[in-house]
């Protein structure tokens, strides 16, 4: 029923990580009619809470269910502390490579232990906006039997992540929804103000030189959850539209 839809289920899973000394709550995302006995393509995003109430993630996907656009997905939404973010999130940050690890090893196995999310890389987007993307970017060039699949959003792309591209032997089985807004041109992060829009054309060129599917899109808009809210739709029937085959 059309009624079902209109419901968000979100269960909440504690995550006690080795890596960061610390427990995070994620927030999960079950589609409408979900069932235990058959396997979800997964969806994995950092700043989650952002995601769940200013990017609007469960109600816009149970809409594109009910609209029979996209094959249901499972959504881990990893939550994070905004003083720590750049910590985590950054490349050279800190908690760097502490955060890839604990995707890796602590969030994926335990949500795969409690949730029937797909075992193949193939079959998991990780993604976010700004430094989550470039994070998520970072984990699947790192950890490719584990991602291969990017949804990015405005990603804040340092020299770094093109050292790390440009390292990448190919990138032929990597997946990439990449947007970016037309007005990122000025963008203030922690290491000034960026022109976002110039640093996303060339990454999207270094991923296909690197063999990388992709697809890059530029739209009207800020560096903000405005642009990002509207542009999630496009990005999920990106990776689980009716027109392919289930990622799962």
């Amino acid at each position: 029923m059309q009624s079902d839809y209109l419901k968000r289920t979100i269960v909440r899973e504690e995550v006690s990580s080795d890596y960061l000394e610390e427990t995070r709550v994620l927030q999960i995302y079950l589609p409408p009619g979900y069932s235990a006995e058959r396997e979800y393509p997964a969806l994995i995003l950092q700043d989650g809470t952002d995601y769940l109430t200013m990017g609007r993630i469960a109600t816009q996907t149970n809409q594109l269910i009910a609209e029979g656009r996209i094959h249901p997905p499972i959504i881990v939404m990893i939550p994070v502390e905004k003083k720590r973010r750049n910590e985590e999130y950054a490349p050279g940050g800190e908690r760097f490579e502490a955060y890839g690890r604990f995707i890796v090893d602590e969030v994926l196995p335990r949500v795969a232990n409690r949730f029937p999310i797909s075992r193949k890389p193939e079959g998991r987007v990780i993604g976010g906006s700004s430094l989550g993307a470039t994070v998520s970017l970072h984990i699947a060039l790192d950890f490719p039997d584990h991602f291969r699949r990017v949804l990015s959003q405005s990603g804040a792309f340092f020299k770094v992540t093109q050292d790390r591209i440009r390292q990448s032997s190919g990138l032929e089985g990597l997946k990439v929804y990449q947007s970016i807004g037309l007005e990122e041109f000025a963008v203030p992060t922690h290491a000034g103000h960026l022109d976002l829009l110039a640093r996303n054309r060339e990454v999207s060129r270094m991923l296909r030189e690197k063999g990388a599917s992709l697809r890059y899109v530029e739209k009207e808009g800020k560096h903000t959850w405005g642009l990002w809210q509207k542009d999630l739709p496009e990005a999920l029937t990106y990776f689980l539209g009716k027109t392919a085959e289930p990622s799962a």
